[in-house]
C-alpha cells in the first residue's frame, strides 16, 4: 500500500514538474515585447541602431527557442524564461542609450543652429562690402542666393527640432552650416583681393 502510494505521489509530482515546465511563459513574453516597443518609441531604431536591431535578433531568438520547445513532448521552458530576462534588461539598456544619443544629437542640433545663424550675419555683413562692379555683379548675385538657401536650411532645420526629428535636423544643419562656411571663405577672398587691388 505504501509503495503505490509513493509511486502515485512520485506520479503526480512529475506531472506537476512538467506542467510548471510546459508553459509558454506568456506573461514575461509580452512583458519583453512591451519593453522592446518603449525602446522603439524612445527612437532606439534612429538613434542606435546597431543595439535595436541587436534586440530584435535577441527576441527573435526567444521566439526560435519557444517554437523548439512547442516540438517537443516534454516542453520546458526554463531556458526560454532566463533568455526573456536577458532580452528584458537588453531592452531597458537600449532605451536608456537611445534617450541619451537623442539628447546629445538634440544639443549638436542647437549648437550648429546657433554657429549656422552667426555665419547669416556674417555672410550678409561680408555681401554688403563685396565689390559691386560689373564683372562682380553676377557672381555677387549667385552668392546671395545660395546665402538665402542657407537661410532656408536653417528654417528647415527649426521644423524638423519642433517636430522632435533630430536625426534629420543635425544632417541638415551640417550641411548648412558647410554651405555656409563656403560662402564665408569665398567673400573673404574676394574682398581681400578687391583690396589689395585698391592698394596698388
Amino acid at each position: 500500500m505504501k509503495k503505490k502510494l509513493m509511486i502515485a505521489l512520485t506520479a503526480v509530482s512529475i506531472a506537476v514538474l512538467f506542467s510548471s515546465c510546459g508553459k509558454v511563459p506568456q506573461a514575461e513574453i509580452d512583458a519583453v515585447n512591451a519593453a522592446i516597443e518603449a525602446a522603439n518609441t524612445a527612437g532606439a531604431s534612429v538613434y542606435v541602431a546597431e543595439d535595436f536591431a541587436a534586440l530584435q535578433d535577441s527576441m527573435l531568438a526567444v521566439n526560435e527557442s519557444i517554437e523548439a520547445q512547442n516540438g517537443k513532448l516534454f516542453k520546458n521552458f526554463d531556458g526560454v524564461k532566463a533568455q526573456l530576462a536577458v532580452v528584458s534588461q537588453l531592452a531597458a539598456d537600449t532605451k536608456v542609450k537611445a534617450e541619451t544619443r537623442k539628447e546629445e544629437v538634440k544639443q549638436e542640433v542647437i549648437a550648429l543652429q546657433t554657429d549656422v545663424t552667426k555665419l547669416l550675419a556674417s555672410n550678409n555683413a561680408l555681401i554688403a562690402q563685396a565689390p559691386k562692379g560689373k564683372e562682380g555683379a553676377a557672381a555677387l548675385e549667385a552668392i546671395k542666393g545660395d546665402n538665402g538657401l542657407v537661410e532656408t536650411s536653417l528654417t528647415e532645420v527649426s521644423e524638423l527640432v519642433a517636430a522632435d526629428n533630430f536625426m534629420a535636423a543635425l544632417d541638415k544643419a551640417k550641411a548648412a552650416k558647410e554651405k555656409g562656411d563656403a560662402i564665408n571663405a569665398e567673400l573673404s577672398e574676394v574682398i581681400a583681393k578687391y583690396a589689395k587691388n585698391k592698394k596698388r
